[in-house]
């Protein structure tokens, strides 16, 4: 799926940068003036990774950070324009996510170095197979980052190196720890028949081994915006109906009237229905995001 998030247009000089849409970018109001160094994250999940490993030292702007609204659009300023300006290192999700970073680094003429995690991930091995770029639900993937962050901030801050390698390790350890509980899970799930509105979670089930039903044309759609093919519709809400399908992950950042159908079809059914959400909530960091993620599955796949 490309282009998942909407492209800036270039706009130049003191003009705001604006897309349709209604959630707002976070960008920092200084953006190395105090000495630490300065990253711009396409979204929070990886402005959370980057402030875990460089702590006091990293000023981050994660342009999209409000877990109410829909990622996929959004308005941003000429203040976000500024930081990408200043930015010591760009981090961007990559895959056709978020080209808008892409269009930002371009307008703002800023030498950063950008980290693509999708690239980084190894996970996109072309193909006709249609690619999740969910690559945040990976938790392998997330450990390369880890690593490249504090690579990157190591080589920009070479006095602080002690911190960013101790912050890192502590991180990656607890992203190891979240590997062994997937593991763990998939002993007991491994081929359980799962349904979701989007492939937000599908590295997540792909790593507890839970097999997902649903309909490719249903869930393509909901992804690219468009209406979903009557046939694939009832197609998927008869997926609720055979007692097969242990749970329903529901993107809650966007919806539609067929997938609030499906998610109605599942409680009607008594299947449990896992919300999932593709930046991270108020007042958690990336870890306690992914295991309040996990604890979900599993009290689900319990009943």
């Amino acid at each position: 799926m490309q282009n998942r998030l909407l492209a800036l247009p270039l706009v130049v000089g003191a003009a705001a940068l604006a897309l349709t849409g209604c959630a707002t970018s976070s960008a920092s109001d200084d953006a190395s003036g105090d000495g630490t160094i300065s990253v711009v994250a396409s979204t929070n999940v990886y402005g959370s990774i980057v402030e875990a490993i460089g702590g006091d030292h990293v000023a981050v702007t994660s342009i999209l950070d409000d877990p109410s609204q829909d990622p996929h659009s959004f308005e941003s300023s000429a203040k976000t324009q500024l930081a990408v300006s200043k930015a010591d290192l760009l981090i961007e999700n990559g895959g056709g996510y978020d080209d808008f970073m892409t269009t930002l680094a371009d307008a703002s003429k800023t030498k950063a170095d950008t980290i693509d995690v999708v690239k980084l991930s190894g996970l996109d091995t072309g193909g006709d197979a249609e690619f999740n770029e969910h690559v945040f639900y990976s938790y392998p993937t997330m450990v390369k980052l880890v690593a490249d962050v504090e690579q990157r901030l190591s080589e920009l801050d070479a006095g602080d190196r002690a911190t960013f390698s101790r912050n890192a390790d502590a991180l990656t350890a607890k992203l190891r720890s979240l590997e062994s509980q997937t593991a763990s899970l998939r002993k007991q799930y491994d081929g359980e028949e799962v349904a979701y509105t989007e492939p937000v979670p599908g590295y997540l089930f792909d790593a507890i081994g839970l097999d997902n039903v649903t309909p490719e044309k249903f869930s393509e759609a909901i992804e690219e915006g468009d209406d979903v093919p009557p046939a694939a519709l009832k197609d998927t809400l008869d997926l609720f109906h055979g007692g097969t399908v242990r749970l329903l992950a529901y993107n809650d950042q966007t919806s539609s009237p067929e997938t609030e159908q499906v998610k109605k079809a599942a409680q009607d059914d008594d299947i449990p229905v896992v919300g999932v959400t593709e930046t991270l909530p108020k007042g958690k960091d990336y870890v306690s995001w992914q295991q309040a993620n996990i604890d979900a599955v599993r009290a689900a796949l319990s009943k």
